[in-house]
């Protein structure tokens, strides 16, 4: 028997979530006087489209990387820059009824070029267009040397036609022409970080010869629904005797719900309040929340043991939580129905929250990973700031949960509108989940006002209003709706509006702080 191979190999894949810090890495080392290339782009590059993001792994270690997006002919082929096809480097561009696929970044590890990764990168790209059957690949490619031969070639085109004509040597353009790709002109404002290239980028095209001219996409709207169920729980506030009691009326809720195969179930915020009614004392606000937070660990793990148990992902609310600096901020907590758990900070506490409660912002704003795609959490307040939605749009989330705790209706109206609003901008579906009824003896929580509901984009595949399911006001009850992925996705690509796409990214954009 031959003995098998052993040592260092080399393999080439579809990039997931978990590989996100390692292209990071990689871009570091592949670009070392450009920025960093942050992380939230990278997940949004993913989500948006998994199947065109490609990695090549080397001795474990991530050694190329390729992103990719699907477009219409009639963008591709149009002049463009980098920032608008490629929705600002997120994919939220990505149309899946496209025709052509459009290169977002090619990145080689520098130390492993003699590996041919960036002709295997090449190579699955080619694969993947000829499997879906589209018209060839499209991208605009740096061209570092003209930079230093400008006054020869005044005009770049010029240069690219002496690299063709084989008169001088660009090894990226000449590295190009060798993968079959043609010069389809010139793009101008492609990049304008890229000094070298002096801001143009050489329009590349390659045609695949298999393809039919005619056809029906396999991303089409024809293609199978992809539903997701999800249910939204209005919450009475009510005494309870102790922690079981408690967790035992939202083991009511979390079995009633899941007994409709419910993907994801929501809570309000601050609905681990009616703990505090099992003081003896009456607390002032501040020393009230200081001590809910001490309910954390056991809280987190009942919630956890809930999600497995009943085959669910759970957005628990919210809940009061003593961070490592000795702040409290007021934390959503996602069970996940295989077992971990995560955590989304509200950004944005409300003046009332600041002034009684002492809770303080958090600093961090990311999507969160489930069987089901990515997910964002608004908590109540931070739904009226679109900075936060969109982010998380452009990150891959399709549903964003938004708990929330008003106590009247002009509060409650804040949040309703806003999440509606969120909907439409972004194309995506908002869950809003509210308290009701009293709570004597807590200090400010003494009434709550709820109308939780079920939101979706205001287009032609989508309920009459904009609402998928709502609940009766100020009654204990549940919602539970349907929402198909698909219809998004269709609404994104052939809507009436389609706000993501329409952005002007030449005009504007927004930096974050961790970017």
């Amino acid at each position: 028997m031959a003995k098998a191979r052993e040592g260092a190999q080399l393999t080439i894949r579809t990039a997931v979530l978990q590989d996100v810090e390692g292209i990071a890495a990689l871009v570091d080392r592949a670009y070392p006087n450009m920025s960093t290339y942050p992380v939230s782009i990278l997940k949004g590059q993913i989500s948006n489209f998994a199947e065109g993001q490609f990695v090549v792994e080397y001795e474990g270690q991530i050694v190329g990387y390729a992103a990719s997006i699907i477009l219409r002919e009639e963008l591709v082929l149009s002049p463009h820059n980098w920032a608008s096809i490629t929705g600002g480097g997120y994919g939220s561009s990505h149309n899946p009824n496209g025709d052509w696929l459009y290169g977002m970044e090619v990145c080689v590890d520098p130390d492993r070029r003699r590996l041919r990764i960036g002709e295997r990168l090449y190579d699955a790209r080619k694969a993947l267009v000829e499997n879906l059957d589209l018209k060839g690949i499209a991208f605009g490619g740096r061209i570092p040397g003209w930079k230093k031969r400008k006054k020869t070639f005044p005009d770049p085109m010029d240069y690219m036609d002496a690299v063709k004509a084989k008169k001088i040597i660009d090894p990226v353009v000449n590295f190009q022409f060798r993968q079959g790709f043609e010069v389809f002109g010139i793009l101008d404002k492609y990049l304008p970080t890229d000094k070298a290239s002096g801001g143009y980028a050489a329009h590349m095209i390659w045609r695949n010869p298999y393809a039919v001219e005619v056809r029906e996409s396999v991303h089409s709207e024809a293609a199978q629904k992809d539903l997701i169920r999800v249910a939204t729980v209005q919450l009475q506030m009510r005494k309870v005797t102790s922690f079981e009691d408690f967790m035992s009326s939202i083991e009511y809720f979390v079995d009633s719900v899941s007994a409709y195969k419910s993907d994801f179930v929501v809570f309000p915020e601050l609905f681990t309040l009616p703990l505090l009614a099992l003081d003896d004392r009456r607390l002032a606000p501040s020393e009230a929340i200081e001590k809910l937070t001490e309910y954390t660990p056991v809280f987190i793990e009942a919630m956890r043991k809930l999600a497995v148990s009943y085959n669910i992902n759970i957005i628990g609310g919210s809940h009061p939580t003593l961070a490592e600096d000795g702040d409290v901020q007021n934390i959503a907590y996602v069970f996940l129905r295989d077992g971990s758990v995560h955590a989304q900070e509200k950004i944005h506490p409300t003046p009332n929250e600041r002034h009684y409660w002492n809770i303080k912002g958090g600093d961090e704003v990311s999507t969160i990973d489930t069987d089901c795609g990515p997910i964002g959490i608004l908590i109540c307040y931070d739904s009226e700031f679109p900075e936060l939605a969109r982010r998380m749009a452009d990150e891959g989330a399709r549903i964003l949960f938004v708990p929330f705790c008003t106590d009247n209706r002009q509060g409650y109206l804040r949040v309703r509108y806003c999440s509606q609003a969120r909907a439409i901008e972004n194309q995506c579906y908002v869950v809003l989940s509210g308290n009701v009824g009293n709570l004597p003896g807590v200090e400010n929580m003494d009434v709550n006002y709820a109308e939780s509901c079920i939101l979706t984009p205001c287009d032609f595949p989508f309920a009459r209003d904009g609402i998928a399911a709502e609940c009766s006001e100020n009654v204990e009850t549940v919602a539970i709706a349907d929402l198909d992925l698909t219809d998004l996705s269709w609404a994104r690509a052939k809507g009436t509006v389609r706000n993501l796409r329409d952005r002007r990214f030449d005009l504007y954009h927004t930096q974050w702080a961790d970017q």
